[in-house]
């Protein structure tokens, strides 16, 4: 595996201090925000504002990609993005924050396209299931670390948006002294929601769901267990512990998911979600039960978005499975980006556990729709099932990660 990886260290090392950076920028706005006394509405819509930014970036940022190549776009989007997480501390209010907000997911998500399409570009047959296993390793320890920044601030509120600008900042020194030459962006092709429904109902309304519930919890999560009276070291030790869960859970699950029908293992992932949800949303004390519920909700949901995608890839040929992963990751973020007004609002009416209520909904929701699923459809055969990959829910441009895309059209 190191042999294989060498060649891509400088992305990954990258990778790393990008997300180091910029992946708790949503916990610490949303614990500003909570101090500066901004409702929960206000709150959700600046978390929502965000995931926005992801769609939009990844349905426009390969133009930019491709006019001005690779290097020069990966640090126009690093600048724009460190000079927006400074502004923070000039701009103290919801409105423009959200707008920042907004800038900051176009950018992350311009960012994304840059580094995945060029670790795509140096994998090959033989190497890119370690290639994309050293990128999600990179992704999650970055983004786990970051959360311990959360507590920098002493008595200067600044501190955290400085550093985090100069992590991100320094993640253009990389890419910007490789020797390697930049790619062409790869087109991912054409392959309408409709005909992906078709394909895989599960695989669509799953994947939907899971970016409400994921989107409602990186916006408010922290908010509702700082309510709950844990103090800035213990929050991000919450969402540090969420974050690891995630990664832990995810191989078990997709290895039970290659031995058996793949469906029953995203509804009881699905049912598990719910009942663990359920006993967060109950809870009104911090401690060992929260820190256990929150590593076993984020190994149970960080695992059903790929288990969607190798479920909706057992049901496409080899030519479909790029076209489509790229849906359905549009599809997550449409859902992330609605999760934070849904789950804001279900915590102005229920109080603070309507987070985990809300989620918990999704969860049901799609419980009883995956239930109905296995009732009404025969599941693929054990042995034409592809094998199970963890992937990324950043771009369109992450599913040529994939090794069980990589033989499609890319064209």
């Amino acid at each position: 595996m190191i042999a294989a990886i060498r060649p891509v260290r400088s992305l990954l090392l990258a990778i790393f201090m990008l997300m180091a950076g910029s992946g708790f920028l949503a916990t610490l706005i949303s614990l500003r925000l909570e101090r500066a006394g901004a409702g929960t509405m206000a709150i959700g819509a600046v978390a929502t504002a965000y995931f926005g930014g992801l769609v939009l970036g990844a349905l426009r940022a390969g133009d930019i990609v491709r006019r001005v190549g690779h290097i020069r776009a990966f640090a126009a989007f690093v600048a724009l993005l460190s000079a927006s997480t400074l502004s923070y501390v000039l701009l103290n209010h919801p409105l423009p924050w959200a707008a920042l907000r907004l800038i900051d997911g176009i950018c992350v998500a311009g960012v994304f396209i840059c580094l995945e399409s060029w670790l795509n570009d140096r994998a090959d047959s033989d190497t890119r299931g370690s290639i994309l296993a050293a990128y999600m390793v990179a992704l999650y320890s970055g983004q786990a670390v970051g959360q311990l920044l959360l507590g920098a601030s002493g008595h200067v509120p600044a501190i955290p948006f400085q550093i985090a600008s100069i992590l991100i900042s320094l993640a253009i020194i990389p890419l910007c002294l490789t020797r390697s030459s930049a790619p062409l962006p790869v087109e991912a092709g054409a392959f309408s929601i409709r005909a992906l429904y078709r394909a895989s109902p599960l695989g669509v309304v799953g994947a939907v769901a899971t970016g409400l519930m994921l989107g409602a919890f990186y916006g408010l999560a922290a908010v509702h267990v700082r309510r709950l009276g844990l103090n800035l070291g213990a929050t991000a030790s919450f969402m540090m512990i969420v974050i690891l869960g995630g990664v832990a859970m995810q191989w078990p699950l997709g290895r039970l998911s290659d031995r058996y029908d793949r469906r029953v293992v995203i509804v009881g992932s699905f049912g598990a979600t719910l009942a663990v949800s359920v006993g967060l949303a109950l809870l009104r004390a911090g401690g060992l039960p929260l820190l256990a519920l929150g590593a076993l909700f984020g190994g149970l949901s960080f695992a059903l978005y790929p288990l969607c995608v190798a479920h909706c890839n057992d049901r496409l040929l080899a030519s479909e499975r790029v076209a489509a992963s790229g849906r359905l990751v549009l599809l997550y973020s449409v859902g992330a980006a609605l999760g934070p007004t849904g789950a804001a609002a279900a915590m102005t009416a229920a109080g603070s556990g309507g987070l985990f209520l809300f989620i918990a909904l999704c969860a049901g929701g799609t419980l009883g729709f995956g239930l109905w699923r296995q009732a009404a459809s025969a599941p693929v055969p054990a042995p034409e099932q592809q094998d199970f990959q963890i992937v990324p829910r950043t771009t369109p441009m992450a599913s040529l990660l994939d090794p069980n895309t990589a033989d499609g059209d890319t064209t």
